[in-house]
């Protein structure tokens, strides 16, 4: 098994040293799953939200929270990412909204925080404009589906997931 990385020798939590790895391509993808109402859902894609366009917001949110993980998330390394893609999709037969992130860069360490950060913001962004008309939306399912590049190599969520 392999050793917590952001932990030193002295059980101290630590910001792992970088400046010795490569530069290599890096990506990661990561989704997160918004449940509602039917209504609720529906009021969003016919555009009827007296809030605005909950998607483009989300979208937005999404992009500024990868750009901003490392204030938000302590140890991470601040970024220069090259892209961040934040997609989303309704699913109205379950009455859900997937989100889909993609991070991207070319440095010495993984974009899946950045990735997993811009799935989580557009989620909560979406309950913050949607919290007048529904309050017990569901966010789950917020996971890392791939990541390639770095010392650890590829990895992929089994389709089957």
């Amino acid at each position: 098994m392999s050793q917590l990385t952001h932990i030193n020798s002295a059980g101290e939590a630590h910001m792992v040293d970088v400046s010795a790895k490569q530069e290599t391509v890096r990506e990661a993808r990561a989704e997160a799953l918004v449940t509602m109402q039917h209504s609720t859902l529906q009021m969003i894609l016919a555009g009827q939200h007296h809030k605005g366009d909950v998607f483009a917001t989300a979208r937005i949110a999404g992009i500024q929270a990868a750009k901003r993980t490392w204030e938000l998330i302590p140890l991470c390394h601040p970024l220069m990412l090259s892209k961040v893609e934040v997609s989303l999709s309704a699913l109205p037969e379950s009455g859900q909204v997937r989100i889909e992130s993609l991070c991207r860069l070319t440095g010495k360490t993984g974009v899946e925080m950045e990735a997993l950060t811009a799935a989580s913001v557009a989620a909560l962004t979406i309950y913050d404009m949607c919290k007048a008309v529904q309050k017990d939306i569901l966010i789950d399912g917020i996971r890392l589906l791939s990541k390639q590049g770095g010392k650890s190599g590829d990895f992929r969520v089994d389709a089957n997931d």
